[in-house]
Formats: C-alpha cells, structure tokens, sequence
C-alpha cells in the first residue's frame, strides 16, 4: 500500500487560477485624497478609511499603488467599481 505524501503548499490561494492579478490605483490630478481614501474603503475588503488615507499618500508620492491582488474575477470586479468612482485605474496586471 502506498504512502500518501503532502507537500508543502508553495504559493497562495487562487495560484491555480492564472496567478494573481493587482488593481493599481494611479495618481491624477482630479481626485482628492478624501475620495481616494473612502473609495478605497468602501469597495475593497480590509482597507479601513485611515489605511485608505496610507494609500492615497503613497499613489500622491509615488505615482501608483498596488490596492488589492487576487485571483482574476474578484480582480476585475474591485476594478470596475473603483474606475466607475472616478479613480485613475492602471490596466489589470498578472503578477
């Protein structure tokens, strides 16, 4: 009779799926940092107003910030909502 063996898991959630996919937010010159910041917490899980505000210093300094990175529906999902609130959306990208 054989042996089952588990292997240690390598990757996250969802690798199986196409890998992850990031939904980055770009700095433009129309949005506030207000609005940024209660989007960002109004559509994405985990983010909370004051970590919207983190992101929103970070796309204003930086140019961009990766928001969430997930598997590819939930992905395009948090995409449109946040593009349909007025934000400056990079195009989805495979990571």
């Amino acid at each position: 009779m054989g042996q089952t063996i588990e292997k240690p898991r390598v990757s996250g959630p969802g690798s199986g799926l196409g890998g992850n996919w990031r939904v980055i937010v770009k700095n433009d010159d129309h949005n506030t940092f207000d609005h940024v910041a209660h989007t960002l917490a109004r559509y994405i899980p985990g983010i909370t107003i004051p970590v919207g505000y983190q992101y929103a210093d970070r796309i204003h300094h930086t140019g961009l910030a990766i928001v969430w990175s997930g598997v590819k529906e939930v992905a395009e999902l948090y995409w449109e909502q946040l593009a349909g609130a007025g934000l400056t959306m990079a195009p989805l990208e495979q990571g």
